[in-house]
Parts: C-alpha cells; sequence; structure tokens
C-alpha cells in the first residue's frame, strides 16, 4: 500500500497553478488531508466537472480523467459529475464572449453517453456518477442570495478573461456570474476534499469552491491543476470542439486514427506525455530521436496512433485502422495517378479547394464540409476553420468520391 507522502508525489504530479507557493501549500493541504482520512479511516471524496455542451468528450477531457484514475487507484472515493446544470449558462473562464444559453433538453441529449465514454479511462466499478442539477435546481431566489453574499463583485472583474472584455468593451453579463457560484456549491454539496480541473479553473476551484466551503462551514477543498491543455489537431491551440480541433472519443476507430495521423510532428512530444503517460525523460529521447532521424515521425504518429485507437476501441480495430490506412496511402485506396499540389504555408482547406478548382467558391467548399463531402486522409473535416500545415504532409485531400490531390510541400518533400 503506497504512504502518504508517496500519494502526494503522484497526485501532485503534472500540476501547476502560476507560483510555486500555491503549488507547495496544495501539496501541503493533500498532505494534511490524507492523515485526516488514514484517522477517520476513510478515503477522500475527489471528483471533476464535465458539462456536457456538446455530445461529446474529446482526448483533452481525458487529462483530468487519468488524474481521477490515479486517486482511484490509491482507494479513493471518485466522482465522475456530469454538469446537467452548470452547462445551462456554460463557462466564461477561457472566453471572451457570452456563451449561448442550452435548454434542458439539449443538456439531456448531450449528456447521454457522457459515463459511458468515462469509462474508457476511469474504473466503472469504482466510479460514483452524479448530476448537479441534484442540488442546484432546488435553490430558491433566498438561497442564491444567500451563497452570493460570500463573493464581491471586485473578485470576478479581477478574472483576466472578464478584464480583457471590459478592456475591448465587451458585454459580461450578470448570469455569468452564477457559473463560479454554481461550481462552488458543487463542492459543498458533495462536501468535496478534493476538486481536480484544468488550467482555466483555478478561478472557479482555487478561489470560488474553497472560499464558500469555508464560509459555510467545511474544511475547503484541494485544488489538483493540471499543468498543461492538450492541444488539438492543429498542434497548437488547447482541443476543443468549437474550434473544429478535436478528436472525439466517440469516433470511430479509422476516423480516430486519422485524426491522429494528422497531428504536426511537433505535438508528438505532448501527446506521448498527457495521453500515454510517458515521462519527461522519454519524451525528451523521442524528440531527440526525431530531430536526429534516428526515428521518422510518420512511424512515431503510427504508434501513436496505434495506441490511442488501442485504449478506446481495441487492438483489434488499431490493426484494422492501420490497415486501411496502409491502403489507402499505397494507393489501393485512391487512384493510384492523383495530381500532386504542394503547400507552401499554413492554409484553409476551404482556400486549398478554391485554389485548386476542386469547388468553384468557398461558399461551395463550405456546404461540402457541412455536408461530410470532403476528408483528408479519408478523415472527415467536420469544421469550416479546418486547415493544413506543411508539417502535416503528404496528405490526401479528397472532395466527394472522385475528386482527389495530393498535396506536398512546396520543396516536393512531404514528412511521410
Amino acid at each position: 500500500m503506497a504512504t502518504i507522502e508517496e500519494q502526494v508525489e503522484v497526485l501532485m504530479s503534472g500540476t501547476a497553478y502560476g507560483d510555486a507557493a500555491t503549488r507547495e501549500n496544495m501539496a501541503k493541504d493533500l498532505n494534511a488531508r490524507l492523515l485526516v482520512c488514514e484517522r477517520e479511516e476513510r478515503p477522500l471524496r475527489v471528483y471533476c466537472g464535465y458539462d456536457p455542451r456538446t455530445s461529446d468528450l474529446h482526448l483533452g477531457h481525458t487529462i483530468t480523467m487519468r488524474k481521477l484514475r490515479q486517486f482511484q487507484d490509491f482507494g479513493h472515493d471518485v466522482t465522475f459529475l456530469v454538469g446537467t446544470f452548470t452547462s445551462l449558462i456554460g463557462d466564461p473562464s477561457d472566453k471572451d464572449s457570452t456563451r449561448d444559453q442550452l435548454t434542458m433538453q439539449n443538456v439531456e441529449d448531450n449528456a447521454r453517453t457522457y459515463a459511458e465514454q468515462a469509462f474508457k479511462i476511469l474504473d466503472e466499478e469504482r466510479t460514483r456518477v452524479r448530476r448537479n442539477d441534484e442540488w442546484l435546481a432546488p435553490l430558491d431566489f433566498a438561497d442564491i442570495i444567500r451563497l452570493a453574499s460570500h463573493f464581491t463583485v471586485q473578485q470576478f472583474l479581477a478574472r483576466e478573461n472578464f478584464t480583457k472584455r471590459i478592456e475591448e468593451e465587451k458585454a459580461i453579463y450578470l448570469h455569468e456570474f452564477f457559473y463560479a457560484l454554481m461550481q462552488a456549491y458543487d463542492a459543498v454539496a458533495q462536501e468535496a476534499d478534493v476538486q481536480v480541473g484544468g488550467q482555466d479553473q483555478l478561478f472557479n476551484i482555487l478561489v470560488a469552491g474553497r472560499k464558500l466551503q469555508t464560509g459555510l462551514g467545511q474544511k475547503p477543498q484541494i485544488a489538483i491543476i493540471m499543468g498543461e491543455s492538450l492541444p488539438g489537431t492543429d498542434g497548437e491551440i488547447k482541443m476543443s470542439k468549437s474550434l473544429g480541433n478535436h478528436i472525439p472519443l466517440l469516433s470511430e476507430a479509422w476516423d480516430m486514427f486519422g485524426k491522429v495521423m494528422s497531428l504536426p510532428d511537433k505535438a508528438m512530444g505532448v501527446y506521448h506525455k498527457l495521453i500515454l503517460g510517458w515521462t519527461p525523460a522519454q519524451v525528451d529521447a523521442l524528440e531527440a530521436d526525431m530531430r536526429s532521424g534516428e526515428t521518422h515521425p510518420n512511424a512515431v504518429k503510427m504508434r501513436l496512433a496505434r495506441e490511442i485507437v488501442g485504449i478506446f476501441h481495441s487492438s483489434a480495430a488499431a490493426e484494422a485502422a492501420q490497415a486501411r490506412w496502409d491502403e489507402v496511402f499505397r494507393g489501393g485506396g485512391v487512384p493510384n495517378d492523383i495530381a500532386e499540389a504542394e503547400l507552401e504555408a499554413e492554409e484553409e482547406i476551404r482556400d486549398i479547394l478554391v485554389r485548386l478548382k476542386m469547388v468553384s467558391s468557398r461558399g461551395e467548399a463550405r456546404r461540402l464540409i457541412q455536408q461530410n463531402g470532403v476528408r483528408l486522409n479519408d478523415t472527415k473535416v467536420d469544421s469550416l476553420q479546418s486547415s493544413v500545415k506543411p508539417e502535416m504532409l503528404p496528405a490526401v485531400l479528397q472532395v466527394g468520391k472522385r475528386q482527389f490531390v495530393r498535396l506536398v510541400r512546396a520543396n516536393g518533400e512531404g514528412s511521410g
């Protein structure tokens, strides 16, 4: 059985708080809480919330799930919280504009398979699944006033995204303040010892949640804030469905394989670290091998794609996806004599289609993408903002069933 010190070392790994002092304080608090739990002969009460703003979770969500799994493996009580009520507003933490409000029917439809997706990482038998409409829906206006009295307007306006909106003279709506209040009450309702979240949750967890718990007579939760976010398929911006750079957990094996293969070479290190759990030393060695030419980036991506598909589907599905990939790029899945076109710099797929006269206009390109009629490396292009970068090449762009082009770097060489 792991000692408290060993647990703290593992559970604090990969965390970041903006300053070393806060991280040290969280580690001390975690150590102290574990001692209390040991004396009381109970596990830590740990949770992370996932708002069903869309119907699918993606690879980026698995970063916090893996941290929850670490708590499970040490025997702690883990709750996968579906934000059925908080998602009605949507978290404004990393947004520079107001989110659209969902209806409860939207939320119910989206939430239907959330737990099932999470069990790709979490142990189903040891996971408590709850919905925060259990305790948030019954609150009345008097309750809201009482809870809100624990916070000042200045605390909310000091948040970076709200400050930016003020500077840009963009609206901040009153209901957006309620999100942090509701999430803070999640911690109170569950008497949480620990809440796990990403960097965009620093205020909600570290400030709002702890402050409300203290104000209502509970011990403040320990904030486990993950230090890195998974970049999307562009290799740069945080993975997000709204940006179209995500890899859904519910995607078919072949589609998932293709999306991983479309990643830029520079994303290999962070994907191995955050998705496969590689150590910094292993990542450094991998990146050094790619730089020296000892290991080809395409071989690295192929292995990564197999492992990821194997995690979320099966080994057999991963082998089948690779076989289909090999078939396509040996010419079996596309005509042998397709034309090649050079790409000098990052370019939106809509612009490529127009430039190569595969469509007559950006409007036609938009319609085809929306109708799932455009594919990159046999993976559906599902965002109007999708682009191709030189480091993603060579790549096969397909429109409909008969139009193909092989994109290559301007110097005639791809990364594969």
